[in-house]
């Protein structure tokens, strides 16, 4: 299987632990904080991108619907074909560094990804509430950063779209780190090159498999996205306290 070929990407030691989420989540764990959120106990807000900020709709169907249009054009199959033949593919890598990485895929599907990206930039767009929620998270004062697992250069799209980054004190792609947020090794290594405290740090996301990982780093402000996807219905948030959307925090 061919591996992420992002530049300058460190290797995990053989004896680095692994996060396991094979466990359904807790309906409720006590550890958890269920309470509003106390803002003076907080100094670090680390957000999400696609799901948590801009809205997943986009990325569904890019990867759904999009892609393998692309893709059964170009291998001259009909799309359920195409469709079926990708699942197998997907299904391998999720939850790893290729499948977040838009040059892995490039290669396997033999598609230009990111320029297909770019030719559907109007697509891209926050979810509700979420510039005005960045807004109100500028004035408090809070150090802001922006986690995505999304590659670089995605990062980069997107942002030529949306101005995403000017809303934050750092930006970090989760390949400069060579771990996804759900593996639980790059936790420790985002502390090294970002200083926060995990128990007076905020973290939002609407992946559940990276909160459980946040969760067992001990960051200890939790909170999931119910609705991640605009066109589809709220998802459950297992454990962790939920909102509709970020602007609820405030």
């Amino acid at each position: 299987m061919r591996r992420c070929s992002c530049a300058n990407r460190p290797e995990p030691p053989d004896d680095a632990p692994r996060l396991d989420v094979s466990a359904a989540p807790l309906r409720y764990d006590s550890r958890v904080r269920h309470s509003d959120l106390d803002w003076e106990s907080i100094d670090t807000v680390l957000l999400d991108m696609d799901g948590t900020l801009l809205d997943q709709r986009f990325d569904n169907w890019f990867w759904q619907e999009h892609i393998p249009r692309r893709y059964a054009q170009s291998k001259g199959l009909s799309e359920p074909a195409a469709t079926a033949a990708l699942a197998p593919g997907f299904h391998a890598v999720k939850g790893t560094m290729q499948w977040y990485c838009i040059d892995y895929w490039s290669e396997e599907l033999g598609l230009d990804i990111a320029a297909i990206k770019r030719t559907e930039l109007a697509r891209i767009g926050y979810l509700p509430g979420a510039e005005a929620f960045l807004s109100k998270l500028q004035a408090s004062g809070k150090r802001r950063v922006l986690l995505t697992n999304a590659h670089p250069v995605t990062l980069s799209i997107k942002n030529e779209q949306v101005r995403l980054t000017e809303h934050f004190d750092a930006c970090y792609s989760t390949h400069a780190f060579g771990a996804p947020k759900e593996d639980a090794v790059f936790w420790p290594r985002l502390s090294a090159r970002e200083s926060f405290e995990p128990e007076r740090t905020l973290f939002v996301d609407d992946s559940l498999p990276v909160l459980d990982a946040a969760y067992q780093y001990g960051i200890a402000w939790l909170r999931a996205v119910r609705l991640p996807d605009t066109g589809r219905p709220p998802q459950d948030t297992g454990r962790y306290p939920a909102i509709d959307g970020v602007l609820d925090l405030m």
